[in-house]
């Protein structure tokens, strides 16, 4: 016969059990949360879930509020100093003034596609009603030649650093997988790594230009010669990242791991599939990471002189502009490329993670 402690008792080890399980999914997210910069969230679901409140407020003051007070001391100082700055274009503009631009950016940006669309609705009235009288010899498609706008320009810079960063990783994996398999190739390429590794963007993009103006003579629309220079530029200064992971990677995996693959007489693809890329997976993704990285700041210098449309070229025009509001735009476009960058290094942290996680469990 079940008594009344029974009960309580088995209905104390269902909430425990219930408990514990939400706890096992919050621990679950909370690796994702964090490669995706929302470790902050965790202590919350925890609260929720009914963990000690104390325990997990210290946590969310680690990892939120004090990083929050950080922010928000450098945004005080900005304010307060910025006014005390003169320069030829006026007072350094201060958040405010920063904010007030970034606005005018995003309605320039929604006035811009406003008259794309206005234009494209009057060419597709006029040419049903040139086919409608008989004229359809005078029917003429036209592209919309606008101005990139401030968020085009985002796009393009975003289009280009991953064309660069393909290009390098197709060609910094594969040598480096070599590199890392034979003491040989590696002594024979670790020279030119440390030649051409210090080499500046300003130095590899007159030769880039040159070479790609030389072969690519019929460029496509969809991929113009600007923006393939500032590309092929971002390749050569990002690839030594995942080169030097990949082979160091690869060179650290356990040697008895390549013996079982020589006495199971394994081929070297299936090798490297199987045993090779599991190990060095790990470090192959921080030269990836690294490279991104690197990539996201050749590609600013490299759309300044390429004079490719993108974050670069915006910087340089509104500094040759010289407006009054030209600083404050500028400085729009440095914390933009910044918060880019961050999401950019989250979004192959997150990669990594899960890659690894596939790899390892």
């Amino acid at each position: 016969m079940t008594t009344a402690s029974d009960t309580i008792a088995a209905a104390d080890a269902g909430r425990l059990l219930r408990k514990e399980r939400r706890f096992a999914r919050i621990n679950k997210a909370a690796g994702w949360l964090d490669a995706l910069g929302f470790a902050w969230v965790t202590p919350l679901l925890k609260i929720a879930a009914g963990d000690n409140v104390g325990e997990q407020l210290g946590e969310l003051k680690r990892v939120l509020i004090i990083p929050l007070l950080g922010i928000g001391m450098f945004v005080l100082a900005w304010g307060m100093l910025a006014p005390r700055v003169d320069t030829s274009l006026g007072a350094l503009p201060g958040p405010a003034q920063v904010w007030e631009q970034a606005l005018n950016l995003f309605a320039d940006h929604h006035a811009e596609r406003a008259k794309e669309a206005a234009f494209y609705a009057r060419q597709e009235e006029r040419n049903t009603a040139l086919a409608a009288a008989g004229k359809p010899e005078e029917v003429k498609w036209r592209a919309y030649t606008g101005k990139p706008t401030f968020f085009d320009q985002i796009l393009t810079s975003l289009k280009t650093v991953g064309l660069g960063f393909i290009i390098a990783t197709i060609l910094a994996v594969p040598l480096g997988i070599a590199c890392g398999l034979s003491r040989t190739l590696n002594g024979a390429i670790n020279p030119l790594i440390q030649l051409f590794k210090p080499v500046s963007p300003l130095a590899w993009l007159p030769i880039v230009t040159m070479i790609v103006s030389a072969l690519y003579v019929n460029p496509s629309d969809a991929l113009p010669k600007a923006l393939l220079i500032s590309a092929i530029t971002v390749t050569l200064c990002s690839l030594w990242p995942t080169l030097i992971n990949t082979a160091l990677g690869v060179a650290s995996i356990d040697k008895d791991l390549v013996n079982v693959g020589k006495v199971l007489q394994l081929s070297t693809l299936t090798t490297i599939r199987k045993l090779v890329l599991p190990s060095a997976l790990p470090l192959i993704f921080t030269g990836m990471r690294l490279s991104l990285g690197v990539g996201w700041m050749v590609l600013i210098a490299a759309e300044m002189l390429a004079q490719n449309p993108g974050l670069g070229k915006f910087v340089w025009d509104e500094f040759q502009n010289g407006s009054s509001f030209s600083l404050a735009r500028i400085m729009v476009a440095v914390l933009t490329i910044g918060i880019i960058g961050f999401m950019l290094d989250r979004v192959m942290y997150a990669l990594q993670s899960a890659f690894t996680f596939q790899t390892n469990r």
